[in-house]
Formats: C-alpha cells, sequence, structure tokens
C-alpha cells in the first residue's frame, strides 16, 4: 500500500475525532506519560493536553506523510515513524484510535499492548465493515476489470465489544467495552465515497491509479452510483451509520 494522503484524511476532522474525544474521556486517572498508536496528522494530540495538561505525548504511526505532517503542525511534540505492531514504547497510558483494524492479528496482540502500560490501555476500531460502504466496495472491486488489479478487497472486521472484554479481562485489570453507532450527516457530492476513499478505500484506489489513473476514475464513478443509491442525498444532507466499537482496560 502507497503512503496515507493526510489532507483527504482531514475532510471530515470532526466527525473523525469525536469517537477519540469519547474515548479520552472514559479513561481513569491522570497519566504523566501517553503513547498513541497511529496518531495519524496529530489533529488529537490537542484533545490529549486538553484533558491532561501536564502528559508528555508521544505519537507514533507507520504513514511518513501522516508522521511528517504532525511533526509540522506540532513541533513541540514527539511523533515517530514506527509499525504499530512491533513499536515498543511504554507508558502509563497507551492508547490507538481507528489504527489497530489495520494490523493483521491485532485481537492476538491486544494483552501485550496493555502491558506497556502502567495505568491503562484505550483503543476504538471501526465497526461498520459489514455496512452498505464497505460491502460495495468488495462487490465492486470484485468486478472485472478491477479484480484483475486489486484481488480480493480484504474484510478487515474488528471485533464485537464482548470479545475484546474476553480478551482483556484477567486478574489485575478492570475493562470497559461498548460501541456506538454515529449518524454523521455528510454534505456535498459523492461525500460517502469521497469519506471511504481517504480510509477502507484508499488500498484499493491506490492499486488502481498505479496501473491506470482512468482505471481508478472508472471504479470510482462505478463504485460512487452505488453508494449514491444506497445512502441517498436529502435536503439536509447525507446520513452516514458509522459504528465504532471501544475498550478500556485499567490496571486494578
Amino acid at each position: 500500500m502507497a503512503d496515507w494522503n493526510p489532507g483527504a484524511y482531514l475532510q471530515y476532522t470532526d466527525e473523525r475525532s469525536r469517537p477519540f474525544t469519547e474515548l479520552v474521556a472514559r479513561v481513569p486517572g491522570t497519566p504523566a506519560t501517553i503513547v498513541d498508536l497511529g496518531c495519524g496528522p496529530g489533529h488529537l494530540t490537542a484533545v490529549l493536553r486538553a484533558r491532561w495538561p501536564g502528559a508528555q505525548v508521544t505519537g507514533v504511526d507507520a504513514s511518513p506523510a501522516m508522521i511528517e505532517r504532525a511533526r509540522a503542525a506540532d513541533p513541540g511534540t514527539e511523533y515517530v515513524l514506527a509499525d504499530l505492531s512491533t513499536d515498543d514504547h511504554t507508558a502509563d497510558l497507551v492508547l490507538s484510535n481507528a489504527a489497530l483494524q489495520w494490523v493483521p492479528g491485532h485481537r492476538e496482540l491486544l494483552t501485550a499492548l496493555a502491558d506497556r502500560a502502567a495505568q491503562s490501555f484505550a483503543f476504538q476500531v471501526p465497526g461498520n465493515h459489514d455496512a452498505p460502504s464497505h460491502v460495495l466496495l468488495r462487490e465492486v472491486a470484485a468486478r472485472e476489470p478491477f479484480a484483475d488489479v486489486v484481488g480480493p478487497v480484504e474484510r478487515r472486521a474488528t471485533a464485537d465489544p464482548a470479545e475484546y472484554l474476553d480478551r482483556l479481562a484477567r486478574p489485575g485489570w478492570t475493562v470497559d467495552a461498548w460501541e456506538t453507532t454515529y449518524t454523521h450527516l455528510l454534505h456535498g457530492p459523492d461525500p460517502v465515497l469521497r469519506w471511504i476513499s481517504a480510509t477502507g478505500a484508499q488500498p484499493t484506489l491506490q492499486a488502481l491509479e498505479a496501473k491506470d489513473p482512468a482505471l481508478r476514475a472508472r471504479f470510482e464513478e462505478e463504485l460512487g452510483a452505488a453508494l449514491r443509491e444506497a445512502y441517498p442525498e436529502h435536503a439536509y444532507g447525507t446520513p452516514l451509520a458509522f459504528r465504532r466499537v471501544f475498550a478500556v482496560t485499567t490496571r486494578a
């Protein structure tokens, strides 16, 4: 996969930031050190500083473009280029926002990630991989001539709160796991296409672009038409239901 596009990702900053704010609100205590795994362009570090003004924050991301953007926008914070699955930073609070779903076998890594936290480990992942947006992405990508280029689009399924609770519950820890379905109100032409183009659809679009920009344009036309039917525009905008799954585990 080519690198991420920070500008595209930040198109829906308010909608993408809200789950992080609600995750942080459920973290107890006053951590002195925080590691943010998958920090992206660093725009959410301000949320951490607002909650814990005295904390030392380290942002970690595997995307050079995201880290470059974060360092330029927030030079007072340490941002590290590293793979989430192999990074070994420790802190009072280790957290991850909408990033672990990109890590293969992330369920098996959860207890090890929690063990790196002196106080709490918290994360949020999208739980919408069976929503029309992602089902249609897989269906259109399976058509010719796209399938020959991109192959099967992986269903990056995350677990339900009960499974995360089961994996994280152990002696000496308390676990808070829950889910929320947001109804985002998007505006402008093809807003759901623009939303997923910056995240879940990006690997597919990048593969098509590398093969032939015209092929990517054709794919976007077909996917856009399917998404407009699944998510009709109203006078007040286009509603997008988006389920997210949260967990906070804290040392007792």
